[in-house]
């Protein structure tokens, strides 16, 4: 009967196959989410019982709170129920673009709300291989629920894309904030950094490494506190973060010598008109890439660490330490890291600060945080520091923030056809969204199977809302 059974199993066709894996998943899926429902609703039921006890609420008090949670768990319960798309967002500006698609600010037509969708082209994560990485993402900010991650309320998917609905944080990235200035005071670094210590240890409290830490990915809410965002790589690497990908990059010479020539003045100028670029490539930047991320030999959470030296530095400096005219001679750069890590005469920084770059920008044994976050906190540079209240006092540098809509911390984009109906692209992108990675031979019908690798994609969050308003009549005539 075994016999039987495997030859049965082999004598399938892929199609079926196909179709096998993709009911087990469905079902998989559907039981594994009514189990972690009712594990949530539990969860949110104890904590309201935690709170009531905490501040010492009489039983008349209890059962009204307990009343109220209760009609929430049932609209949100209905509000599961409820299909989301994306004739439920009006789209009011582009604020972001990357490799892979862009970020609109929106405002949801029911409740006034504004976000800040993610677009993100299925035929790109497929044709480009980052369902893992978008599949990571939606996973973290599911389970991440602090005020150093940004905070994602939904998210769904039609034929064409993927969609991420996310708090609105109107006061930019560090990116662009650092474009806008030559350095930051040490005092401001020190606030930064500080709060990015906390951030990025929120995560390592979850068990997650980030991996990808650099100033495009703190961002700042309207009153200037840094959240992490963009976790698609907290599982898997990029071919962009693989040493062969930097070997086989053909370039007819190395570039870099008149960037070694430069004054540090120049090197800032040169850096800050390439950054942008870099930030919509699909190669990206290694700038902020720990070394042993690129050998492939293992690696922990202290990689986050020397990303968040590199960023230090570049606050001080100007730019960052390896920064090169092309990516593979940043990526020597960095490998060699004993050797090019310097600091420019010209622009001077205290030595306590110096200390802690070189502590996160070093041997991995050797590097601050090894043992546990305390090291960090504790360090000399964060004299003074009021870790526990951070949040709550005024931000080193103010975010002005004019209205729940305000986009004048973002720069001006285009507008692009990624909402643009299937019907107007081309057929080999058509075909590529219902196609998977593996180039097969089948219909178009059965091609449509296939988009199941996005399936669980769809979520609602319990709890919070963002700021709620009228959008101005020229944001709306004037929309993208």
């Amino acid at each position: 009967m075994a016999m039987m059974g495997q030859s049965s199993c082999s004598s399938m066709s892929n199609h079926t196959k196909e179709r096998v894996t993709m009911a087990k998943v469905t079902l998989e899926n559907f039981y594994s989410n009514l189990i972690a429902q009712h594990e949530e609703r539990e969860m949110r039921q104890q904590k309201l019982e935690k709170v009531m006890d905490q501040e010492g609420l009489v039983d008349e008090e209890k059962c009204i709170r307990r009343s109220q949670h209760a009609r929430k768990e049932t609209d949100f319960l209905r509000l599961k129920r409820t299909r989301l798309g994306l004739e439920d967002f009006e789209s009011l500006k582009v604020i972001g673009r990357g490799a892979f698609g862009e970020v609109r600010l929106v405002q949801k037509k029911d409740t006034g709300h504004v976000y800040a969708m993610k677009i993100l082209r299925k035929a790109d994560m497929l044709e480009k291989e980052q369902v893992g990485h978008i599949r990571a993402e939606r996973d973290i900010l599911v389970e991440a629920d602090s005020l150093w991650v940004v905070k994602m309320f939904y998210s769904f998917q039609d034929k064409m894309n993927l969609y991420l609905i996310m708090e609105f944080l109107p006061g930019g990235d560090m990116m662009t904030l650092l474009m806008k200035k030559d350095t930051l005071t040490e005092e401001a670094t020190q606030f930064y950094i500080a709060e990015t210590v906390l951030a990025i240890d929120s995560i390592h409290q979850l068990g997650f490494i980030h991996r990808d830490i650099k100033p495009d990915n703190l961002l700042l809410d309207s009153r200037g506190h840094v959240k992490l965002s963009d976790f698609g790589l907290c599982t898997g690497l990029k071919r962009a973060h693989r040493t062969e990908f930097y070997k086989n990059l053909n370039h007819s010479l190395p570039s870099d010598f008149t960037f070694n020539n430069m004054n540090s003045k120049r090197k800032a100028e040169t850096w800050k008109r390439n950054r942008r670029q870099l930030a919509f490539s699909t190669v990206g930047t290694p700038d902020y890439i720990a070394p042993e991320v690129f050998m492939q030999n293992g690696y922990n959470k202290l990689c986050d660490w020397w990303s968040l030296g590199v960023i230090m530095y570049e606050m001080l400096i100007g730019y960052p330490p390896f920064c090169s005219e092309t990516p593979q001679e940043t990526y020597r750069k960095v490998m060699n890291w004993r050797e090019t890590l310097t600091f420019p005469p010209e622009v001077p920084i205290s030595e306590k600060a110096k200390d802690l770059i070189l502590r996160f920008c070093c041997e991995e044994e050797q590097r601050i945080g090894a043992t546990g976050v305390e090291e960090i906190k504790g360090n000399a540079f964060f004299e003074g520091v009021d870790y526990d209240h951070i949040r709550e006092r005024p931000a080193a540098i103010p975010i002005q923030i004019k209205s729940i809509d305000d986009t004048s911390n973002f720069d001006e984009f285009p507008d692009s056809d990624i909402l643009q109906p299937t019907g107007t692209l081309s057929l080999k992108k058509k075909k590529c969204i219902l196609s998977a990675p593996v180039v097969s031979n089948h219909s178009e019908a059965d091609l449509k199977n296939k988009d199941w690798v996005f399936i669980n994609y769809t979520y609602k969050r319990f709890e919070g809302l963002t700021a709620r308003g009228t959008i101005p009549s020229y944001m709306k005539t004037g929309k993208r």
